[in-house]
């Protein structure tokens, strides 16, 4: 059955992870060709991982039926269950992955973050050609690394209706930091809708989904703290671009539900744990486009590994996790709860929560949204030249390094900015009363689509924790903490 023999329903569900972290070995549970594959709709679970050693895997890409929001839908998935099932390696064995094709479609896998042969890669179009339909694959490469990974289809949708699965490679000398239990955290995003359907609405409206905009009373709201000018000004300036302070995340909790390990807020994954136990937490995001600002209420979460590299431990309360991108933490309740994992959508349109519980059928409290965040001129790449602080250690019409009077809108005056211009390829070198133009030779570049996302004037902010995460009182993670 292909993507598109199933638009007809009138969606095609997201995805549906369903794996949980007590199934390691789950890639072996179904032979090919196998009846039973697709019988059901699998039931998530939950319980301490079992490892199933292994080196050679026999999975079948199909057709899942599945239920997440109510409506029996179906997916793509792999031995008969979307996400695909979780695969657990050894640093330095060579695996062997037979892949065969049931979908009346073309299909794929990508090892995301290995490094493995050129032909082995598994993206269609490069050095390697799909899976036809009703063919066999056979991926075979040494693992040269460890870590926490992924794995997902780069063909057609068929990633975001539920090829992916979660993929441990266990490290040849032993883990550098000690736990007691292990569990997968696969975030996603999850819709009924065609995705074709979404990729058409945003091409032709890119804030289709955004129905946070701001508004008559969002603006006198604004006039009063910052004052009109200022306010004014502000919408010039987005408005000039052709953008919006709200346009945080393409798609948004509208139309999105979101998970973890395939289940829905209400449906309250959980994994059990005993008090006193030092518990890794494998943290994945594999949704299309939501970032996630993750958080357990009442524990430390010490980061130990990211994108499958350890790292020196970091203690934190928070950390954002962008699509693609995995953190491994070990969490260590002394207490018995229980403790929700609470992962809130960047744009705060919604949410993603489970529990870490000593016993089954235990929920933990749920922590209100934070704020929705704005972006500024300095997300735009426009430097420090956004409303709320004006430009680091300067304004306009004043020398360098002597305090000038701020104009009202605490920051710049860009009264005469004509925005078009400044947008423009090159305009990193404008010319400012009282400043220094940076030299036009380094950054004139010709305009085209080499450079249209080139920012204006680029700052270091590795060292920042991200829109809506400031100052809001927890310790958060941020890249420059990373070693």
């Amino acid at each position: 059955m292909s993507i598109r023999s199933l638009a007809g329903r009138s969606a095609i569900t997201r995805r549906r992870f369903v794996v949980g972290t007590g199934l390691w070995g789950a890639a072996l549970a179904l032979p090919q060709g196998s009846a039973s594959a697709y019988a059901s709709v699998y039931t998530p679970a939950s319980g301490r991982p079992d490892p199933l050693p292994g080196t050679r895997f026999d999975l079948t890409i199909g057709s899942v039926p599945i239920n997440i929001t109510g409506a029996r839908m179906h997916a793509v998935g792999v031995n008969g269950s979307t996400p695909a099932p979780i695969l657990r390696w050894r640093q330095d064995d060579t695996v062997e992955l037979n892949v065969t094709n049931r979908l009346d479609e073309p299909s794929s896998i990508h090892w995301h973050g290995l490094r493995v042969p050129a032909h082995m890669d598994g993206v269609p179009g490069l050095s390697f050609g799909g899976i036809a339909p009703g063919d066999t694959f056979t991926y075979r490469f040494p693992l040269h690394q460890s870590g926490t990974y992924w794995y997902h289809s780069h063909s057609g949708f068929q990633e975001q209706t539920g090829l992916y699965g979660a993929l441990i490679i266990d490290p040849r000398d032993g883990y550098a930091q000690h736990f007691d239990r292990d569990y997968v955290m696969v975030l996603s995003d999850w819709t009924d809708v065609d995705p074709e359907d979404i990729v058409s609405n945003l091409k032709f409206q890119s804030d289709y989904y955004n129905f946070r905009q701001r508004t008559v009373g969002t603006f006198f709201r604004d006039a009063h703290r910052q004052g009109l000018g200022a306010t004014i000004r502000d919408r010039l300036q987005w408005g000039a671009m052709n953008m919006a302070p709200t346009d945080i995340l393409d798609v948004s909790g509208i139309i999105y539900t979101y998970l973890i390990n395939g289940q829905s807020p209400g449906a309250n994954w959980t994994g059990l744990f005993r008090p006193g136990e030092r518990i890794r937490l494998r943290f994945i995001n594999a949704s299309a486009m939501t970032l996630f600002d993750v958080r357990v209420p009442g524990l430390t979460m010490t980061v130990v590994q990211a994108d499958g590299n350890d790292v020196e431990p970091i203690p934190v309360d928070e950390f954002r996790i962008g699509p693609a991108e995995t953190y491994d933490v070990i969490v260590e309740p002394t207490a018995d709860g229980p403790y929700t994992v609470f992962a809130q959508a960047e744009d705060r349109t919604g949410y993603a929560r489970g529990t870490l519980a000593t016993r089954p059928g235990l929920a933990g409290p749920v922590p209100p949204m934070d704020p929705r965040p704005l972006r500024t001129m300095t997300d735009m790449g426009m430097g420090n030249m956004d409303m709320k602080g004006g430009m680091a250690g300067m304004e306009m019409g004043s020398p360098p390094g002597k305090p000038g009077d701020a104009p009202a809108s605490g920051g710049m005056d860009m009264d005469h900015m004509d925005m078009k211009q400044a947008n423009r390829p090159g305009a990193a070198a404008m010319d400012m009363p009282g400043t220094a133009a940076a030299p036009r030779h380094k950054t004139e570049l010709k305009p085209g689509v080499a450079v249209q996302s080139v920012a204006m004037m680029p700052i270091n902010r590795l060292a920042e924790p991200g829109d809506g995460l400031e100052n809001n009182g927890r310790r958060v993670l941020t890249y420059a903490d990373l070693r």
